[in-house]
């Protein structure tokens, strides 16, 4: 007969609650840390990733910095809109929402933009706001290399 000391089911026991609460990241976040608990809360109250107000703001102000910066590149479409994570570094962070669409130019090439909605980033920290980069884009390489640093 196998005997089984005290201190390794003790252990093993701790491993198995521990693994139990741990966040997306493979840490552990006790509950009154998460991003709920906070003075100011975030429940992660975001839209989708094809909403068209998402959308819309990527569209803006892509057209916006195009034509007052670099020339008359604008977008015009939006197409194959998927998620790509929710939440990625755990209950702690601020909640975002990370996505990947093609946008289409009017000088007809399809380009990948990679883009986060994020919760209380807007104006004076009341709304969502969206961080976006299209690829080919990046022209002072904020998000290099090729948008991989707006992406989780």
């Amino acid at each position: 007969m196998r005997r089984v000391s005290l201190f390794s089911t003790l252990a093993a026991a701790i491993c198995l609650s521990g693994l139990s609460a741990q966040a997306a990241g493979g840490r552990y976040v006790h509950p009154a840390d998460r991003a709920e608990e906070r003075i100011i809360p975030m429940y992660g109250n975001l839209p989708a990733c094809e909403d068209p107000a998402v959308l819309g703001a990527i569209t803006s102000r892509f057209n916006s910095r195009e034509a007052n910066f670099w020339g008359p590149l604008q977008a015009v479409s939006f197409d194959r809109v998927r998620p790509i994570a929710w939440r990625p570094w755990g209950d702690d962070f601020i909640p975002r929402r990370f996505c990947t669409a093609r946008v289409l130019t009017n000088d007809g090439v399809l380009r990948r933009v990679d883009y986060s909605v994020r919760e209380n980033l807007g104006l004076f920290g009341y709304t969502w706001n969206v961080n976006w980069c299209v690829s080919g884009l990046d022209r002072h390489r904020s998000y290099a290399p090729d948008c991989k640093m707006a992406r989780p």
